[in-house]
């Protein structure tokens, strides 16, 4: 079954502050969402690859990805007014494929078996799947007035990562509604009763959202470049 894998990438990230575009913020000389393409054809079940990014970056994000070398195709569309748009965008783009993967141009360094294990889960049958990690916080449910309600039980809590993976078809009924917007693809889902299945996700996939996780990125960049000439 063929993969394929969008990267909605054209968001301002204003939590991250700058100018920049968050996906081309760099790492150690190389864009989160270089990274993220790399991390993503590491896993060899990926067919093909696109990318939604700003309008006024496209030409910036195909000079980037014009350096990566890989044995899968890579194409760049304009992205769209939210993250839902820009999926949507990308989904009209994607070569023929039964699986579609959408990862987070911020989530750089997802390990490859947790894109394997995804993808995995997917062939067997299931027709949205989550990679997730449990909530180690306490968390308080409070109301309007700041006052704390009850403390949530976390052992029923997983925090949602990605790339999150989708039949075809199922992906293609969360964008039907153009009208309708998500943080993700898979609660979409949920809201029209589809099952969506979870499986391990990796504290490594971490998101890049505030300047401290640029440094945390870093750290653990610099940890497998040690690994690696160990």
């Amino acid at each position: 079954m063929s993969v394929a894998c969008i990267i909605p990438a054209a968001g301002r990230g204003e939590r991250l502050g700058g100018a920049t575009p968050k996906a081309l913020r760099q790492i150690s000389g190389k864009t989160l969402l270089e990274h993220s393409v790399r991390a993503m054809i590491a896993a060899r079940e990926v067919t093909s690859v696109v990318i939604a990014a700003p309008q006024e970056s496209v030409s910036q994000v195909e000079d980037i990805l014009s350096q990566i070398a890989a044995d899968v195709p890579i194409s760049v569309v304009v992205g769209g007014q939210s993250r839902t748009d820009s999926v949507r965008n990308a989904a009209r783009a994607i070569p023929s494929a039964e699986i579609v993967l959408v990862h987070d141009a911020a989530r750089p360094f997802v390990p490859a078996e947790v894109v394997s294990r995804v993808i995995s889960a997917v062939r067997a049958g299931a027709p949205a799947v989550v990679p997730a990690i449990p909530v180690t916080d306490t968390i308080k449910h409070v109301d309007a007035a700041g006052r704390v309600v009850h403390t949530v039980e976390r052992d029923e809590l997983r925090a949602a990562q990605t790339p999150q993976g989708f039949t075809k078809t199922a992906l293609d009924q969360a964008l039907a509604d153009h009208q309708t917007q998500a943080t993700d693809e898979a609660g979409l889902l949920e809201e029209l009763g589809v099952p969506v299945l979870v499986v391990a996700g990796h504290s490594e996939s971490m998101k890049v959202t505030r300047p401290l996780d640029l440094v945390v990125a870093e750290a653990i960049l610099r940890r497998r470049q040690s690994d690696r000439m160990m």
